[in-house]
């Protein structure tokens, strides 16, 4: 067990995927979802060089030649079900990091390494991505994004349907249709999710086709909020272009917040992965970094 430890908090981390395993405050309360196979076996899973879905788990790639060539990625990457490095550990942070093998070259051609530091001060966990390009001559293609499920309801008096979820701005937006089957997006095909509104009442109903992909947000936070007490949490995004919020249609008890930089393929896209929407394009040797914040209230 890996442990950081704040005046308000108590945060456990493990190699296995780099992830966070618990956040708890001084009451006892446990934040994180605790990774009930019943309803979904994860906890906080780091999604990289893909968020979500590619058609078929196929990415294409074009050399400096012309040629092409196939890898296959799964859903949600190649790296949360891998084992990470501790590579340094403070009073008040942990760094984890991989690096390319021999079968993530074959699937994703590229020499990477992704550092992952976690920070803990006061209420706030910062999840901070570090990502390398270990190339030389190549620009490398990459999505990365987070996954943390919270517990939802945080006592066992309460329901889901206690709580609700409250946007920093009043928003209006639409949704694209998913296809859970596939993991894909028609952005062509949406409907109405939010109409000038800032809360939002919790409800299984919610996801009763797969996961919400909210793109078109101008907040940058999301709050879960019970309508029974103050425990709360906040997750905020604002340097990530896209929030994903997702529970399982078993009415699992938990809520999912998401920031992805990019997002499923859609059905109009084609599967080259550096012609995809929102994907970032890493210089050979350069580095980039991005994160987000979890704030127990």
């Amino acid at each position: 067990m890996i442990e950081l430890k704040s005046d308000k908090l108590t945060v456990e981390f493990k190699t296995l995927g780099g992830a966070l395993s618990s956040i708890k405050d001084n009451d006892g309360i446990e934040y994180l979802w605790q990774g009930d196979a019943k309803y979904w076996g994860g906890q906080a899973p780091v999604l990289f060089p893909i968020c979500g879905s590619l058609r078929d788990d196929t990415a294409i790639y074009v050399d400096s030649k012309g040629n092409e060539s196939k890898g296959t990625i799964p859903r949600h990457g190649l790296v949360r079900k891998k084992e990470f490095n501790l590579v340094e550990k403070t009073d008040n942070s942990v760094t984890f990091a991989i690096e390319d093998d021999r079968s993530s070259y074959e699937n994703y051609p590229y020499h990477f390494r992704l550092e992952i530091t976690y920070t803990v001060i006061e209420k706030t966990v910062r999840t901070q991505y570090k990502i390398f390009n270990k190339e030389t001559n190549k620009v490398m293609p990459y999505f990365i994004g987070g996954h943390p499920g919270f517990n939802c309801p945080l006592s066992e008096d309460e329901s889901y349907e206690d709580y609700y979820l409250e946007f920093e701005n009043e928003e209006t937006c639409t949704v694209p249709r998913p296809f859970p089957e596939t993991g894909m997006l028609d952005f062509n095909d949406r409907s109405p999710w939010l109409s000038n509104q800032k809360e939002l009442d919790l409800s299984y109903d919610l996801f009763s086709v797969d996961a919400v992909t909210l793109d078109e947000l101008k907040s940058r936070t999301i709050t879960l909020r019970s309508r029974k007490h103050n425990k709360g949490l906040k997750v905020d995004f604002k340097e990530f272009s896209n929030l994903i919020i997702w529970s399982t249609l078993n009415k699992g008890p938990f809520i999912a917040f998401e920031p992805w930089s990019g997002l499923s393929t859609s059905l109009e896209e084609g599967d080259h992965l550096e012609d995809k929407k929102n994907v970032r394009l890493l210089d050979a040797g350069q580095v980039d970094q991005i994160g987000f914040d979890i704030e127990i209230l």
